[in-house]
């Protein structure tokens, strides 16, 4: 089996360092150990390598963006690029390329799937969706929020490298609360500053948002202010390498996502999965989260860390106290969550999964 995986916009310094991008280049490399597996996707120049485990990545020059969007990179080259495979995988069904990918893929025949990480479903009146043969969500959530039909829909979810991402082997003693992900209104970041516990300390890790437009593009300059004169450190942008000993250092992760943004603003799509929140888990670090979106289908509730309220300021600072405070109870859920991680949420269950999606359309013809 040959798979072709299409993604818009890369992981990495020359892309966003985001979930969703993170998603695509994970289970590509997870399913190059079973399949012969291509990773397409996009940049200023154009280039092509083999990763160690068996992955290939080939980065198509792009011409130009449709409307100026980083999801919509132009690449006539594309179509030509998918040749020979069994499979195509696009991500982001709405984007541009992956517009173009599935229906090429239709015309030569090849089988169609996809996974989004937050643009939706819909497009061309409907014909693309119709062109795609199985929808893989990486939530419930998102097979509800893309009311894809449920005989074409399979769940997959999402993992982690368990042995990677690993409670510290030493038993060293954590230490204050981590945020990791991208700094945009709608990761709530400016109610945990609201929130944070007195003489708490917090780290905040990852790069700003793609919004360009004010307010949102100030939000990492808001997010400074409230942390003026609080024991907060922002790191910027994580390499690969220092994640883990980021989420090992840590009393307790917090994803404080938000269904209305502090500017106002609803939130139409919150949280899909949030790699994030699993790779803290599988730290063995308990976990503080919204109650929104797919959160409530990776943490449960009491067992392998606390739900909130979105946006509820005072419930979250309870709530990070709590665990702060009582580092039995912290202890206890980091345990039950990387149990819960091991049981579901591993890179190599999720590619088990995405196996037998495809194999019901290869057994097909």
């Amino acid at each position: 089996m040959r798979v072709t995986h299409v993604v818009p916009i890369p992981f990495g310094p020359g892309g966003i360092l985001g979930g969703g991008e993170r998603y695509p280049i994970e289970l590509a490399r997870a399913l190059a150990r079973h399949v012969d597996c291509e990773l397409i996707t996009f940049g200023d120049r154009p280039a092509a390598w083999r990763e160690p485990g068996g992955l290939r990545v080939r980065v198509l020059r792009r011409f130009g963006r449709l409307r100026g969007h980083p999801v919509h990179p132009i690449a006539p080259q594309l179509a030509w690029c998918l040749r020979g495979a069994d499979i195509v995988h696009t991500h982001h069904l709405r984007s541009a390329p992956c517009r173009v990918a599935t229906a090429v893929a239709a015309v030569a025949g090849q089988h169609r799937v996809t996974t989004d990480h937050g643009l939706g479903g819909g497009g061309w009146g409907g014909a693309l969706p119709a062109m795609v043969e199985r929808f893989l969500t990486v939530s419930r959530f998102s097979a509800e929020n893309l009311a894809a039909p449920a005989d074409r829909t399979r769940v997959i979810y999402g993992g982690v490298d368990p042995g990677r991402f690993r409670p510290d082997s030493g038993g060293r003693d954590r230490d204050g609360v981590l945020f990791l992900g991208r700094l945009t209104p709608h990761k709530g970041v400016d109610r945990l500053l609201r929130a944070l516990p007195a003489n708490a300390s917090l780290t905040v890790a990852g790069s700003s948002g793609h919004d360009r437009r004010p307010p949102e593009r100030d939000y990492p300059d808001l997010l400074r202010r409230l942390a003026a004169g609080r024991r907060v450190r922002f790191t910027g942008p994580v390499t690969d390498a220092d994640l883990p000993a980021l989420y090992r250092g840590a009393a307790v992760f917090v994803l404080p996502t938000v269904e209305r943004t502090c500017y106002g603003r609803p939130v139409a799509v919150t949280e899909l999965l949030g790699l994030a929140v699993i790779e803290a888990m599988a730290s063995g670090t308990p976990v503080v989260a919204s109650r929104t979106g797919g959160l409530p289908e990776v943490v449960r509730h009491g067992e392998t860390g606390l739900l909130v309220t979105p946006g509820d300021v005072d419930e979250l600072r309870d709530a990070v106290a709590r665990l702060l405070r009582d580092r039995r109870l912290a202890r206890r859920m980091g345990r039950a969550a990387r149990a819960a991680v091991l049981a579901q949420f591993t890179w190599d269950r999720t590619v088990h999964r995405c196996l037998s999606a495809y194999a019901e359309l290869t057994a097909r013809g």
